[in-house]
């Protein structure tokens, strides 16, 4: 199971930032946080493409608008690279960074928002007499 994979490969990881801490400090424990983040990713790419697929055909087979569930997707995806960015901020000891990056996220989740907000009013719009 890849969950045994990821937490032993954590584990491995903090004993190693700790180590890295006692020698040098903190700069390269940062670094090697970053990589773990990255691995992580990288071992949980194929997992994402299945369940992309998975949403991909539900929207199919509700005959959705595929511009919906891009929409939708773009959002998921700048919510998770917003949150992943600020926690790296975070490690770095950059909260005030880490601030404005999950800020930039949000405005941006608004922004792609918009059109579905704006079809959602039409909608109801239409359906008032």
């Amino acid at each position: 199971m890849e969950i045994f994979q990821i937490v032993g490969f954590g584990l491995i990881t903090v004993v190693l930032i700790v180590l890295v801490k006692q020698l040098d400090g903190a700069h390269l424990g940062a670094l090697i946080r970053v990589v773990f983040g990255a691995v992580v990713f990288l071992l949980l790419l194929g997992k994402i493409a299945n369940i992309l697929d998975i949403v991909q055909e539900l929207f199919l087979r509700a005959n959705v608008n595929q511009f919906y569930l891009g929409t939708i997707l773009k959002v998921i995806g700048i919510a998770y690279i917003a949150e992943f960015g600020a926690q790296v901020c975070r490690d770095a000891g950059e909260s005030a960074i880490a601030q404005k990056v999950e800020f930039a996220g949000k405005i941006l989740v608004l922004v792609l928002a918009l059109p579905i907000l704006a079809a959602i009013v039409e909608t109801v719009i239409k359906l008032l007499p």
